[in-house]
């Protein structure tokens, strides 16, 4: 439902109305996300929409914002299950103070931080192993004698730790 600047409760030209929804095409044209995108973020429970009298689906204008970081979060990489796990902080009902922001912000940080000491340990990971130009499995033998690391469990676990 579009509002116009004639009627009462309006915000001032320039400001949107935070209590304006907006069409499903309306949201794939701010954001370029597609509409097949939004219903499986909406299943996710990632965002969330409202029906219209018309029973067509509507979002709250304050769905932009999380679209938004949905689409740099795919860009760094983070998957949609922690993405889900933090907007799981927020409100869907209402647009999200401030402090929702900088609690779940907090919360993401920590996160982020997480992934970055992986990355750096799987580099270090690498780096050893790979540049060490040996090509063979005798240094890699000198590394995990008796193949002492299959205890710690299945897959690379030296990279793996958490």
């Amino acid at each position: 439902m579009h509002h116009t600047h004639d009627e009462v409760g309006i915000p001032p030209a320039g400001r949107p109305d935070p209590s304006e929804t907006l069409t499903i095409g309306d949201v794939t044209r701010r954001t370029g996300v597609s509409a097949s995108a939004l219903h499986f973020y909406e299943r996710k429970g990632l965002i969330s929409s409202v029906r219209t009298s018309s029973n067509q689906r509507a979002y709250p204008r304050h769905m932009l914002r999380r679209i938004s970081l949905i689409l740099v979060a795919k860009r760094l990489g983070i998957p949609l299950a922690d993405v889900a796990r933090v907007f799981s902080r927020l409100p869907t009902e209402h647009a999200p103070t401030h402090e929702d922001w900088q609690r779940v912000s907090r919360a993401w940080k920590r996160q982020l931080e997480e992934r970055r000491r992986q990355i750096e340990s799987l580099e270090r990971e690498l780096t050893g192993c790979i540049g060490c130009g040996c090509l063979s499995m005798r240094a890699c033998l000198l590394l995990n004698p008796d193949d002492a690391l299959q205890a710690r469990g299945p897959g690379p676990v030296r990279v793996q730790r958490q």
